[in-house]
């Protein structure tokens, strides 16, 4: 099926991108919110992208005004009605995306395409909520959607296959790096990532190190910015929220850190508060101290060791769970974390850099962690199968890829 024009609902941050993103490949897109102030604020934000790629010289203003006769603001949904595809983009929340769908299926052709961009809600549960699951599918982008290449597609347990190709072409078309992963709580990327951040904040909580010399170390690895960095990009608030959706999932493992929780109730979320791990904009008055000391009071645990490894392994095992479960192929894992989060190009993703530290010497660095620090580094199972099978890595040319 060829898509010939998208709705997008919901015309915040995201929802205005991915109407950018759509447009500049050509797609005519209607864009739709609560109210015209809204969507008229979407609108906005698309010309705004537009016009850094115009002060770059990325392109004239004639053609940026071309661009915007692509988009259509549109206050109502019944103006959805001859779109092939609505991509829905309103807040992280699963009651409100499913009254989203009940309305769209009143308004919508029986062929629409129907998909979600959640960062970590079931797609089949959204698939439910109206009566066409068939159609329904998870579109992930990742911020900011016009810089970010990757796109994870996700099918829910009746989604037709012939909707997953669709997408992939049409991921395709808009210039996207599309990787089809099976439903879990965090998808592929939000999955790894979260497990990586958790554990960052573990060890500030620890008084491990502080949160200036992790994302120093962290960058020096060759992260495009540290941990508590982007925790304060992204937004602590959110963060936490998938954090939660992963604990409630994975179970003791995935226990967000008791300092992220101090955070978000301190209203401390991030870039946008104005304060988070970093200030923004004011002084110190050393709040974020108080908290981690609360934080180690409460959990009894300081001290420990810093070492980057530990949100590494951290990554690296639960990678290793996911391509144990299926939920991507190891290629496909490796490629969504260097195109989703930035993992460095040079070390082409987190199982091949297992398979360059050795599987043997990830299981040893695990189990003593785990002795440690807890149940969150019990190895995965499959770690343990390669290396009774001596498939150690790149020493022994099999690992989780054949050299």
């Amino acid at each position: 099926m060829y898509i010939y024009k998208v709705g997008v609902v919901g015309a915040g941050t995201m929802g205005a991108q991915i109407a950018q993103v759509i447009s500049f490949a050509g797609v005519p897109v209607v864009l739709t919110d609560v109210n015209e102030v809204a969507v008229q604020q979407g609108v906005d934000t698309v010309r705004k992208i537009y016009q850094v790629r115009v002060d770059k010289g990325k392109m004239t203003s004639e053609q940026l005004e071309e661009k915007m006769l692509l988009i259509t603001g549109a206050p109502r949904l019944d103006q959805l009605r001859d779109v092939d595809l609505v991509i829905e983009a309103v807040p992280e929340n699963l009651e409100l995306k499913q009254q989203v769908f009940r309305e769209l299926q009143t308004q919508c052709s029986s062929g629409t395409i129907f998909a979600s961009n959640t960062s970590a809600l079931s797609i089949s549960a959204l698939g439910a909520s109206s009566n066409r699951a068939h159609k329904m599918i998870g579109f992930h982008f990742f911020n900011p959607a016009y810089a970010m290449p990757l796109v994870e597609i996700i099918p829910g347990l009746v989604t037709d296959p012939q909707t997953v190709d669709d997408m992939v072409g049409f991921a395709e078309s808009i210039r996207k790096v599309p990787i089809v992963v099976k439903e879990c709580a965090g998808f592929l990327v939000n999955r790894l990532l979260m497990v990586y951040l958790n554990e960052t904040v573990f060890c500030l909580q620890e008084h491990a190190a502080s949160h200036e010399h992790i994302d120093q170390d962290m960058v020096a690895f060759g992260m495009p910015m540290g941990p508590f960095t982007l925790l304060d990009t992204i937004g602590l608030d959110i963060s936490l929220e998938v954090a939660r959706i992963l604990h409630q999932s994975y179970g003791p493992r995935m226990v967000p850190a008791m300092l992220l929780e101090k955070l978000v109730q301190n209203g401390r979320c991030g870039v946008k508060a104005g304060r988070g791990f970093y200030e923004y904009g004011g002084t110190t008055n050393g709040e974020l101290e108080q908290l981690i000391q609360e934080g180690v009071n409460e959990t009894q645990q300081h001290g420990t060791k810093w070492t980057i490894a530990r949100p590494l392994l951290a990554m690296i095992n639960e990678a290793a769970t996911v391509l144990q479960e299926t939920v991507a192929s190891a290629r496909d894992i490796d490629l969504a974390m260097v195109a989703g989060i930035g993992f460095p190009t040079e070390k082409e993703g987190p199982l091949h850099y297992a398979d360059d530290i050795g599987i043997d010497q990830v299981l040893r660095e695990l189990e003593e962690m785990k002795s440690n620090l807890g149940i969150r580094f019990w190895p995965a199972p499959l770690l343990r199968r390669m290396v009774d099978a001596g498939l150690t890595g790149r020493k022994t040319g099999h690992g989780f890829f054949t050299y």
